[in-house]
């Protein structure tokens, strides 16, 4: 297939995809570009204390059930 071909089948394409779609369509081609996020990656102070902190929420019982995930989830 030729280049030219190639791009216009994607253009065809895009159009057709909701912005969700779009997005992660983005992120595939960054990923097989290797190209970096512009997010930086947090350090490892700050992942530990995200880390306490959650474990301090589960303890607290501050969770939130598969089905009662799946029912939020619904209504996105």
């Amino acid at each position: 297939m030729s280049s030219s071909t190639i791009k216009r089948e994607l253009n065809a394409y895009l159009p057709l995809l909701s912005t969700k779609q779009q997005e992660l369509l983005l992120e595939m081609v960054k990923n097989i570009l290797q190209v970096e996020p512009i997010e930086k990656r947090i350090s490892v102070k700050q992942y530990n204390e995200e880390l306490a902190a959650s474990i301090k929420q589960a303890k607290e019982g501050k969770t939130v059930s598969h089905a009662q995930l799946l029912k939020e989830m619904k209504k996105w």
